[in-house]
């Protein structure tokens, strides 16, 4: 089937998507029939206690995980329509993660990490250099470029873990609690460079939070209880 982009005002819709785990009464209904949009340019918290389906419905939006039925479009594609190649295109391309544990490589410095995503879609050397000197200093971290994680704080991870997520200007955030790990002021810090990036960048995010004092930095709200959306 054809993956010809279709550009909209809308950035995800996803459309009565459900997903359950294991089978019989066993089973887990980890979403039931969730519906929603995320226009282009809005940075969305979905927010939900642990076990609210926030992880898998992310994992969908992401092209990490396929719904049992309904569909999911993100910047125009239809996700049901992609193969496997198609959905690894989508991810590098167009999707960037930011995750609960940096996820960030520790033998390489804050720079090399960063262009990972650049090296994988074997960008010329000096374009990579400049994109990555510039993402450090849009999350502030221009004089850690050399350093390694381990070198740097919590908070300081994650915002190399965001400056390589936009790596290769992604059209949309995925962002699975990135505050989990950092104390109070610092996941406010991080939430604000969210916010900020977002609009510099002019990307769109979805970021999933249980942080109740982050949700007003969002320009929307959406809960998930019980495998539901409940709009805000």
């Amino acid at each position: 089937m054809s993956s010809q982009v279709v550009i909209t005002e809308t950035m995800v819709r996803v459309e009565n998507v459900r997903k359950s785990y294991g089978q019989g009464a066993a089973a887990v209904h980890a979403l039931r029939g969730v519906s929603f949009e995320v226009p282009r340019g809005e940075l969305v918290a979905l927010k939900g206690r642990s076990g609210s389906g926030k992880t898998t419905l992310l994992n969908i939006v992401g092209g990490l995980d396929v719904p049992d039925e309904g569909r999911v479009l993100v910047d125009g594609l239809d996700l049901s329509e992609l193969g496997e190649d198609g959905l690894m295109a989508l991810r590098r391309d167009r999707i960037g993660f930011v995750f609960q544990s940096f996820g960030l490589i520790p033998i390489l410095t804050a720079a090399e990490n960063v262009g990972v995503p650049l090296r994988l879609r074997r960008a010329e050397v000096r374009a990579r250099e400049e994109r990555v000197e510039l993402l450090l200093a849009l999350v502030g971290l221009a004089d850690h470029a050399r350093q390694r994680p381990g070198e740097l704080s919590g908070g300081q991870q994650q915002r190399v873990a965001i400056a390589r997520a936009l790596a290769n200007s992604p059209a949309l955030i995925v962002a699975d609690e990135p505050t989990g790990q950092l104390d109070a002021e610092t996941g406010h810090a991080v939430m604000e460079l969210l916010r900020a990036v977002v609009r510099s960048e002019n990307v769109t995010a979805l970021v999933a939070t249980h942080d109740a004092t982050l949700l007003d930095l969002a320009d929307r709200v959406l809960e998930l209880s019980d495998g539901e959306i409940v709009e805000h």
